[in-house]
Formats: C-alpha cells, structure tokens, sequence
C-alpha cells in the first residue's frame, strides 16, 4: 500500500462494507509513472472470501491514460474468478465509456487451446463435416456450370463475348512461354534417364518412343494443366475474391445478372479451348526435349530418332492427351472460380482462396488422371 505524493499514481484500499472493497485511486495514472504493485489488493482478495464488490474513489485522481485503463481491466479476470462484481460507477465517466468498449466483445479463445481442448474424435467428426460440406458445394457448383453451358447452347447465358476473348488471351498468347519452358525441360529429363536405361541394353534408340507415348498421353497434359493451375486457376481465385471483398458479386446478383453467367462462364469456356491447344503445344516442346537429351547422349541419328517417334506416335496416344487436358481446363476453372466465389471478406481471406485454388485444382488434376489411367488401363486403350 502506498501513499499518494504529488506525482506518483497511487491506490489505497478501505473497508466500504462487510462485503465491499473501495479502492481509492490519487495521482497521475499516466505514462512514465511507477504503477503501484497490485499484490496488496491480491492479498485484501484472498484474505477475505466474503468480498463480493469492489468500489472506485477517484476524488483524489488527476490525470489519467491508457495506463489507468490497463490496469483496471487487467482486475477483471481475478475478480471474475473471486465471485467478486466491479462496480466502475465511482470512476470518471471517459473511464467507464472505455471500459464498456473493452469488455463488450469477449476476448478470442487462443486457436491453439481450443484445439487442445477438443477430443481426437471430435477434431475428426469436424474435419469430416468440413470435407463433406466442402464437397457438396463442390457438387452444387458443378450442377451450375452444366446449367450455364446450357444456358449458353440456348443463347440465354448473360455472357460479354469481349471477356471471353480477353480470358482466352490471358489464359493461352500470355501462358506460352511458362508452358514451353516447363515442358521442353520435362522432355529432357525424360529422354535423359530414358537413354541412361536403355543403355543398359543396347536399345538407346528406344528413347525415343519412351519420350514420346510418355509426353503424348500423360506428361504432356499433366504438366500444362499443373502450370495452369498454379498460374490460372489462382489468378481467377483472386479476382474473384476481390469482387467479394468489393461486394462486386452482390452487386451483379441486385442487378439481376447471373453472376455465374457472367463471371464463371467465360473464364470456363477460355480453359476449355485453350488448355487442349497448350497441351498440343507442350507435346511437340516435350519431344523435343527428350532429342535434345537422347540424340547426343546415345548417340542416335537426328533421322532415326524421328523415324522412331513419328511411328510411336499415333492418334490414340494424342487424343487421350489432348481429351485429358480439356477435363483438367474445366477442373482448373472451377477450382478457381469456387474458391474465390466463397473467399471470405478479407485480405488474408483472398489469399487463402488462390492457395486453397491451386491446391484443389492440382489435387484433383492428379487424381483425375489415375482414375483415367485405371479406366484405359481396363478397356485396353
């Protein structure tokens, strides 16, 4: 207990009842100033269990800050656990307004205790909910692009043909280099350890058709759809989660505009026509790749090497290239498109949904191409 000077901050406990504390608050509470020790007060609480109120006199306070304020909301908590009720009446009325504001939302349960509180059962019931929630509007948000494009084959979608073209361009012209780089580097790995095998051998020139059926039907299509994903499908995440942020989407909706018409479609349409051409393009850089590779390092003929790939390749391989590509096209806008539609209304919120957009969209990409390798694989194809 200390005695108020003349300009240290002071408290001095009194006796205002038998189950009341007064606590009389002298001087300046404000920055800079020695904050008295509360281990009087903690003691006056524990001493005495009948306590059940704890009253302010404040005639002898001066000035006052956020020093003042701190210290008062720091009793909340042990006076909760006492039983003990804060009566702020007695405080300056600036005081007990900011006060009122401090307490008025509950403060956030720490994430990592909340965790820990919960059962293993229980953060699996949760996750499982979340997972099934997350597939059905997965599902619904599938059933409304099949509507759009029927909207569109009738000529009622409430699509701008000026953003189809400049999502074709965005999605195709400016993804080219990104696209035959990755690829043309994918061949070269591939006739790299092809030949390296093969070698083993003497069936170097077997290289050439391991590079070519493997870019044809899968590497091809696989890694321009990743690409794709990762460049694409975050991009339209991201535009989209900032029109929800701008209330753009709710906008479109008051207006009566089929925001899925107008927003998802064309960004759809552009992946479906564009990835299948890029995927072409990224067989022809991946080959070329792989002769990049396997010619100098087995000591093939530029001619021969042809010869070999040219009869490897046939239109089998190439279609079942070229028709996985387009399913990864809708799957890639989708994954975008959805994740931005149900962004939150944040900055943070905008950038989970692009990586929750490139996630998705490569997870499913991987998983559809085992579930259509299984079914190639059962048919002879």
């Amino acid at each position: 207990m200390q005695s108020p000077g003349a300009d240290d901050l002071a408290l001095i406990l009194e006796s205002a009842g038998p189950d009341t504390l007064c606590l009389r608050l002298a001087g300046d509470w404000v920055a800079g100033q020695r904050r008295p020790a509360r281990r009087a007060l903690d003691e006056r609480l524990a001493g005495e269990p009948a306590l059940r109120r704890l009253t302010f006199d404040t005639a002898a306070l001066r000035r006052w800050d956020t020093t003042l304020l701190t210290f008062l909301a720091g009793l909340r908590e042990p006076l909760r656990k006492r039983g003990v009720e804060l009566d702020p009446a007695g405080l300056p009325d600036g005081v007990r307004g900011l006060l009122k504001l401090a307490f008025a939302v509950p403060a956030k349960t720490d994430a990592a205790h909340a965790a820990e509180r919960e059962t293993f059962l229980e953060r699996i019931g949760e996750g499982a909910e979340r997972e099934a929630e997350g597939l059905r509007a997965g599902v619904q948000f599938l059933g409304e692009a099949v509507l759009s494009l029927g909207r569109l084959v009738t000529g009622r979608a409430q699509m701008r043909r000026a953003d189809l073209v400049l999502f074709v361009q965005s999605c195709g012209a400016e993804a080219v280099g990104i696209v035959a780089l990755i690829n043309f580097l994918v061949g070269l790995i591939l006739g790299y350890v092809g030949v390296q095998q093969l070698a083993l051998f003497a069936a170097q020139i077997f290289s050439a058709d391991l590079v070519a059926i493997a870019v044809a039907r899968e590497m091809g299509a696989i890694m321009t759809g990743i690409i794709m994903a990762g460049r694409t499908g975050a991009a339209f995440a991201a535009q989209l989660g900032t029109m929800t942020v701008n209330e753009e989407i709710d906008a479109l909706s008051t207006l009566g505009v089929s925001a899925f018409d107008f927003l998802v479609l064309p960004r759809m349409l552009a992946l479906i026509v564009m990835v299948p051409l890029l995927c072409l393009y990224a067989d022809v850089l991946g080959m070329l790749g792989g002769a990049a590779a396997a010619i100098p390092l087995g000591h093939i003929a530029p001619l021969l090497y042809w010869e070999h790939t040219t009869a490897a390749l046939n239109f089998r391989h190439l279609s079942i290239g070229v028709g996985k590509s387009a399913v990864f096209g809708v799957i890639i806008a989708l994954a975008g498109c959805l994740r931005g539609i149900q962004s939150g209304r944040s900055a943070q919120a905008v950038g989970e949904a692009a990586t929750s957009a490139v996630v998705t969209a490569i997870v499913l990409i991987i998983l559809a191409d085992a579930v259509f390798a299984v079914v190639f694989a059962t048919v002879g194809i």
